[in-house]
């Protein structure tokens, strides 16, 4: 029974991003007030069965401490802010992540629960990204919603492109992970390694920068932390593969940005042929080298420092690159708005008045600040644009102006805690460690850019993968289980 009711906890959070991403990705009151009690749930579920209800090691108890801090605070802010609904909507918001986090730590522990959270959250990805792209592919057959402020980039079904643009980084993550394991069936590397292609095509047609940056981020830090010829091989496989689909569909108009005309039919299907051709190039590079390749025993490191110095030289030469092109090209400079290549070879934004705003706001109320949903507020009395915006593009940013010094101090909490489950995890099971690490990486660039924390379907990913690492850090705690403490308090009573 108990048994029983752990696999449902497990499946229930690494299915519950996916689900709340085909009802506008959690961002709604009613799927979020459900994912909240879902969670909830989950918790009392694990003081009843989990192993570890609460975790042992240090880094993890300052992770949920963190959380619960941010959580209340927020909840108390609700009496200071000028928008009470809005402030409700964050309350719930953070709740929601507490729960999860706490529900991820004591479920997904290492073993059979720990394993599957990479496949199923790059299958969860795929699904999400392929029905995004199913209009595009097969527009005789599939007719999907589109917002106007879209203005044809991929955003369904969470409706918001930059999300969509993370989530398709991330399984691309997860999929160059997978696809390095030697510890997998071949089955599941080379169908990680075919995944790669409509999840690249995602990133490309969600045309965000941001999406970019995280991508590149999270493989980064995957590199650095396994830096061995057969991870190395299947992330340059894998990004090859989505660099390739990102030429595949971007060649045609009604692909790339839906521009309707009487051929559109067969450029989807011109599109995805050439999609599967690409799909199927990965995984037989993946088989092939899986076959040549050696045991995983024997794998071949690389030095640290040159997966570093390749790392920095791809960050260098995409910023020589940028900025080329805006010298060269001064009408780059204001990237246009749509499904425009243009748009990944500017750096200018209007996110940088909204920062401006939010400082100045931080910098009038730093302990406290203005309150939960009180950035929209004061964007409408000092914005120097006229985007109609209500969040500040920037989950540290927005902090500071709307939680002041104390928010700060608890989102610190929460994201140093983590980071310290995650070196301690590491040290136990690198190749565990590494992909929750990698995507974790990849949500927190990404959040310093965008309004990830308000989209429950993006940011219960990064929970999740948190709680798997502060989960895999108590190897190194003194771990002392359910029934040793029965066990030790009937010992005394006998006594």
């Amino acid at each position: 029974m108990r048994n029983a009711a752990r696999a449902a906890a497990v499946c229930a959070l690494l299915v519950a991003p996916t689900a709340l991403g085909f009802v506008t990705g959690g961002y709604r009151d009613e799927a979020r007030l459900v994912a909240a009690l879902a969670g909830w749930v989950l918790v009392g579920l694990a003081a009843l069965v989990a192993e570890r209800p609460l975790p042992h090691s240090a880094p993890g108890r300052i992770a949920i401490a963190g959380a619960a801090l941010l959580a209340v605070w927020t909840t108390l802010s609700i009496i200071w802010s000028p928008l009470s609904s809005a402030a409700l909507d964050d309350a719930q918001r953070s709740l929601l992540y507490f729960g999860a986090l706490i529900a991820a730590a004591a479920f997904l522990v290492p073993g059979r629960p720990g394993r599957a959270l990479e496949p199923t959250l790059a299958a969860g990805t795929v699904i999400t990204v392929c029905y995004g792209l199913s209009e595009r592919l097969l527009p005789g057959l599939v007719e999907l919603d589109r917002s106007e402020s879209a203005a044809a980039r991929l955003e369904q079904p969470l409706t918001y492109w930059n999300a969509m643009g993370l989530v398709a980084a991330i399984g691309l993550i997860l999929a160059a992970r997978l696809a390095g394991d030697a510890s997998r069936p071949l089955a599941v590397r080379c169908g990680a390694a075919a995944a790669s292609a409509p999840l690249g095509a995602g990133v490309y047609l969600t045309f965000s920068r941001g999406s970019l940056v995280a991508l590149m981020a999270g493989v980064a830090v995957l590199a650095l932390l396994l830096p061995r010829r057969r991870q190395l091989v299947a992330i340059g496989v894998t990004l090859a593969a989505g660099v390739l689909a990102s030429v595949c569909v971007g060649v045609f108009p009604w692909v790339r940005g839906l521009e309707d005309s009487a051929s559109r039919d067969a450029q989807g299907l011109a599109a995805f042929l050439l999609l599967a051709a690409v799909a199927g190039g990965a995984a037989l590079l993946t088989r092939r080298h899986a076959a040549t390749g050696q045991p995983a025993a024997a794998d071949v490191a690389a030095p640290r420092r040159a997966v570093l110095a390749l790392a920095a030289a791809v960050v260098v030469a995409i910023g020589f690159a940028v900025v080329a092109t805006n010298e060269a090209r001064p009408d780059l400079r204001r990237p246009a708005t749509g499904a425009t290549p243009s748009r990944l070879v500017s750096v200018d934004s209007n996110r940088y008045e909204y920062w401006r705003v939010a400082l100045d706001v931080f910098a009038e109320r730093p302990l406290v600040g203005v309150g939960p949903g009180g950035f929209r507020v004061e964007w409408l009395k000092r914005r120097d644009v006229d985007d109609a915006v209500v969040d500040a593009h920037s989950l540290l940013v927005e902090t500071a102006a709307e939680l002041g010094i104390v928010g700060l101090l608890a989102l610190a909490l929460l994201l140093g805690g983590t980071a310290g489950a995650a070196r301690s995890a590491y040290r136990i099971a690198p190749e565990a460690a590494a992909g929750p690490a990698a995507v974790a990486a990849a949500w927190m660039t990404h959040s310093l850019l965008d309004w990830d924390w308000e989209m429950p379907a993006v940011t219960l990913i990064a929970v999740v993968c948190a709680g798997a690492l502060i989960s895999a850090a108590d190897g190194s705690a003194p771990a002392v289980t359910r029934s040793r403490r029965r066990q030790a308090v009937r010992a005394g009573a006998a006594r």
